[in-house]
């Protein structure tokens, strides 16, 4: 239960370090999974609203379930592929804050969110030892999709060996039409 509690919850809740005493008005969780950070967010920014986005059906519905029974008010659970969801009007470029944690490397991942951030919103993704590593690797296709890397910084959750990161991307321009490319190309072949 501790391991729960630190990974998950407290991971989660590492975000707060991104955005300090300004917490976004909506942000948009891309491979929730089982609601992770999305929920815990929403938990303690109760005026916050927050899109939850899985692509696997029965992770989706768990997370409905969740939200209903902790009756959570301002919580979008969508059952799509964030590169459908991309290129969607009601969803492109319409996030303040646009996060995910374990999701894909951060090329891949540059892909799946800069394109749902407004101009002026920030992407944020929380990252293992390898983050570093990864920026550096994904600065053109972070560049390429309107983003700018402001802070890359560590993160330390008691009692958890792996190094862990924070990557914040600020979006600075609008993303070109034709990104996210079609489902599957972002993960087969990354910018």
């Amino acid at each position: 239960m501790a391991g729960i509690r630190t990974k998950h919850f407290l991971d989660s809740f590492s975000c707060v370090l991104a955005w300090k005493a300004n917490p976004p008005a909506n942000l948009i969780d891309i491979g929730s999974g089982a609601g992770f950070p999305g929920i815990p967010l929403k938990i303690i920014y109760p005026n916050m609203k927050v899109s939850l986005v899985e692509s696997v059906g029965k992770k989706a519905m768990f997370c409905q379930h969740i939200v209903s029974l902790l009756d959570l008010e301002g919580v979008n659970v969508i059952n799509s592929r964030a590169e459908d969801l991309g290129q969607m009007r009601e969803h492109r470029q319409q996030y303040e804050w646009g996060v995910a944690r374990a999701v894909a490397n951060l090329r891949v991942l540059s892909e799946y969110l800069l394109p749902l951030v407004q101009v002026g919103g920030k992407m944020l993704a929380q990252k293992g030892e390898g983050g570093p590593a990864e920026v550096h690797s994904a600065e053109n296709a972070i560049q390429l999709l309107g983003g700018e890397v402001r802070q890359l910084f560590p993160v330390t959750l008691p009692g958890v060996v792996e190094e862990r990161h924070l990557v914040v991307v600020d979006k600075v321009a609008a993303t070109p039409p034709g990104y996210p490319r079609k489902p599957g190309v972002p993960a087969k072949k990354p910018l």
